[in-house]
């Protein structure tokens, strides 16, 4: 018996006794993880538009809002890659469990943070422990759900992504503008404890996977990075990161410092942002089927590095104007994003698809923190508040992006490999792109490969 039959044994069993029950079940289970999802999403990117009311109440300049925002990824980033090599060894509900627990702690950790340093330390906790629930949310998809359903069941849990970028995150932000920043910390800590209560009563222990032998993690990730073709992978992946997150975290200060925005008009920003996101994500992904993915990527990219620099360097002007550069900057990074995530996914043999794209994961958690970093060390901020060199972070973004024009075209797809369809990653491509979560990827690895592919993985 292999390893996943095993895994869905508990599953299985209850579905064979009770097919109606059953199929309650697993809805309650996605219900739950969707939320989970929601939830996680919505408390790592709400950080980002906060940024005016954070730096004004806490006295925080652009290196110290930085810190707040790359704490929580880079942390993300070393849970993951440690985590890699333990969760296999407990039952998938206990480790759910613990996680989600560790999660809403440090997200009321967040809520109560009185202070600059007491903020860095809670977004390091909710970061240690989100950055490993989206994973162990989409294992869980594939050990409960038969595989004529996991399909289906992984588009829902898309939904999660999907309602997070579109409601959660201007709905946070309106939360946080006028009743303060520690309110949408709040809200979603006491909405995640029903969560928190149901899983045990709904959830089965998962628990067929514990005992069985595993590589050891260490050599895995040995093997995994001495591949050459895997290096250019990760390469491209760092630059793509880096390319949005010197600039994303900065944008709602400098569109209310500097363009002339109210807070109050921000999530009208992230709306229309969010909404034309979704929108274009499965139509760049049939564009890049159809006429090729670096083709694709290649007529986007650019504009997408050209658009980095226009939001960069913005003069007050009005809200429209500001809504559609920052729409079309949008649109054009989910766009470079399916088309990328598609070769990379696509240089990689099946077999080892699962583990490449947690690596993956990681290393672009830690990428975002290094460019959230790094340009809150060249932006300055004036007496008046206003952001200074904000467009040397755009032009530096910028070069970030074009020089992806060119590891794009080495990475290549091995001869036992088969390609990754541009379309199927549209929505996972598409949060990843917003929200910096490789997990959609990941599941999709999971749930869009061959039985038999992920039986000798």
């Amino acid at each position: 018996m292999t390893q996943e039959h095993v895994a869905l044994s508990e599953s299985a069993q209850f579905r064979a006794a009770n097919p109606k029950a059953a199929r309650r079940r697993e809805q309650l289970i996605l219900f739950i993880l969707a939320a989970v999802q929601f939830t996680t999403i919505v408390d790592f990117i709400i950080v980002m538009p906060l940024g005016p009311q954070l730096m004004r109440t806490l006295n925080i300049g652009p290196a110290e809002f930085g810190a707040v925002v790359s704490s929580y990824t880079f942390a993300a980033g070393v849970a993951g890659l440690i985590a890699s090599s333990i969760v296999d060894r407990f039952a998938r509900r206990t480790t759910f469990l613990v996680l989600f627990a560790g999660f809403l702690f440090g997200t009321f950790l967040c809520a109560v943070a009185p202070n600059y340093w007491a903020l860095i330390a809670a977004r390091v906790a909710t970061g240690a422990f989100g950055g490993i629930l989206g994973g162990i949310a989409m294992t869980i998809v594939g050990d409960v759900f038969p595989e004529e359903r996991r399909g289906r069941a992984t588009g829902s849990l898309m939904s999660g992504f999907a309602l997070a970028s579109v409601a959660g995150v201007p709905l946070g932000l309106f939360l946080g503008t006028n009743y303060g920043w520690h309110v949408p910390f709040i809200v979603l800590a006491v909405s995640g404890l029903p969560i928190l209560f149901l899983t045990p009563l709904v959830m089965p222990p998962l628990r067929g996977h514990v005992g069985h032998k595993h590589a050891h993690p260490l050599r895995s990730m040995v093997d995994m990075f001495a591949n050459v073709d895997h290096l250019r992978a990760f390469t491209l992946t760092v630059f793509l990161t880096l390319g949005g997150f010197l600039v994303f975290p900065y944008i709602s200060t400098y569109f209310v410092t500097n363009v002339g925005m109210t807070e109050q008009e921000l999530p009208a920003i992230y709306i229309v942002g969010g909404a034309l996101t979704l929108i274009a994500s499965p139509i760049f992904g049939k564009l890049a089927d159809r006429y090729g993915k670096l083709r694709i990527y290649r007529i986007i990219a650019p504009l997408s590095a050209l658009l980095l620099f226009a939001v960069t360097s913005l003069p007050p002007v009005h809200m429209l104007v500001a809504a559609t550069v920052f729409g079309s900057l949008m649109m054009c990074n989910v766009g470079r994003m399916i088309a990328a995530m598609a070769m990379i996914t696509s240089s990689v043999e099946p077999r080892r698809r699962g583990g490449f794209m947690s690596a993956n994961s990681s290393i672009q958690h830690i990428a975002s923190g290094l460019g959230a970093s790094l340009g809150g060390l060249i932006i300055t901020q004036t007496p008046d508040g206003k952001l200074e060199h904000f467009g040397t972070v755009g032009a530096l973004a910028a070069s970030a992006t074009l020089v992806t024009l060119w590891l794009a075209g080495r990475v290549r797809m091995p001869e036992r490999a088969t390609a990754m369809s541009a379309e199927s990653l549209g929505l996972a491509a598409a949060a990843e792109a917003s929200v910096n979560d490789g997990e959609p990827l990941v599941a999709l690895m999971q749930t869009d490969a061959p039985a038999t592919e992920r039986r000798a993985s």
